[in-house]
């Protein structure tokens, strides 16, 4: 197998989707969805190592990669996404179900998958998943709003001057907020560095998110609940906003297939105190006004996600959680060797039933 995989472009008819795919399609298929500003790149590792006994499907998603440029409409949540991937299965003649693994923003679109076709997924890998109330203004397991307007979700809480280092391509480490520093300093558990080969690689996938309107981070407005932002209506923070994405559906799905959660111990970004959330910074004393535990605390993201998949459990379903130490937000990336040998046991034992 060549170290670096060309990619093909596929046309579907809602979109022209740029695709990383190697094996045999005899083999049973598995798709491998990346997170907000990263691509298939990301997949790198896993694709080398899986594609002998798996035909392995790796696509930028939407607004990301080489993928056609077509905006986000957040009003549908991840619906884009998901039914860009039902597109691609069907321009590829993919007619057998699928193994769907998703890391972060694309866990949450493997949920939205699923829930939309549940009688074509053979299992579900969640890695690093977002919550299944989306990013920001939820403040207990069910998901409650801080706020009826969903305030501290959606665009407006990017980084400008991440965003704006996205837009001028900064492949640098002068400026902290550079996608280089904010890839080793939270993607990351420091002090993990990638080989520098690969890190120039997933350097050029993070420049590769499409920034400006109906793209990342998408629009807002301003509010007079803490913090001042709420969601706008398009773009990719958006539809991960709690305004428009809610998973809560897949306890419901029918047929139920296995499910695998896996994450890293030290997460900085999906985590029940994450760094990336209004919350945590209100309390940390990093965003002033912060109204207290009370009215905003921080999102209680993994709690979120293990109380959906206890309910799941309780409707039928199977799922396992899996936590790797010294491992933060990409622990495929950062513990290759561990998450392979989890998947591998994982898939292996669905095939046998």
């Amino acid at each position: 197998m060549k170290e670096l995989l060309e990619p093909i472009m596929i046309q579907t008819d809602r979109l022209r989707i740029s695709v990383l795919a190697i094996g045999s399609p005899s083999n049973p298929p598995l798709i491998l969805l990346h997170g907000n500003v990263s691509s298939n790149l990301f997949w790198r590792e896993t694709i080398r190592a899986m594609a002998d006994n798996y035909y392995l499907i790796a696509p930028d998603l939407r607004g990301y990669g080489q993928t056609e440029a077509r905006p986000i409409d957040a009003s549908r949540g991840l619906r884009d996404w998901s039914d860009d991937l039902w597109a691609l299965c069907t321009a590829m003649r993919i007619e057998q179900p699928i193994n769907v693994v998703g890391w972060s923003m694309g866990a949450g679109v493997a949920m939205q998958y699923m829930i939309d076709h549940p009688q074509d997924v053979s299992s579900l890998t969640l890695v690093a998943p977002m919550s299944p109330f989306g990013f920001g203004g939820t403040k207990d397991v069910e998901g409650t709003p801080c706020y009826p307007n969903y305030a501290g979700s959606g665009g407006g809480t990017a980084n400008p001057q991440f965003v704006q280092c996205i837009a001028v391509q900064d492949r640098g480490e002068a400026d902290e907020n550079s996608p280089r520093n904010v890839m080793n300093r939270f993607y990351f558990r420091p002090p993990f560095r990638a080989e520098r080969e690969i890190e120039e690689l997933f350097v050029e996938a993070m420049l590769s998110t499409r920034t400006g309107i109906g793209y990342y981070p998408g629009s807002f407005e301003t509010c007079q609940q803490w913090p001042g932002v709420i969601p706008g209506s398009d773009g990719i923070n958006n539809a991960m906003s709690p305004k428009y994405v809610s998973l809560t559906a897949i306890v419901e799905a029918e047929p139920k297939c296995p499910i695998l959660w896996i994450r890293g111990a030290e997460d900085a970004i999906v985590s029940d105190q994450s760094l990336f959330d209004f919350g945590t910074l209100g309390k940390l004393g990093l965003v002033p006004g912060w109204p207290g535990e009370d009215v905003y605390p921080p999102q209680p993201m993994v709690s979120q996600m293990r109380r959906l998949l206890q309910q799941y459990q309780e409707a039928g379903g199977v799922y396992n959680e899996i936590v790797i130490e010294e491992a933060g937000h990409a622990p495929h990336v950062e513990k290759p060797e561990r998450f392979l040998t989890e998947l591998r046991r994982f898939l292996s034992v669905q095939s046998t039933k």
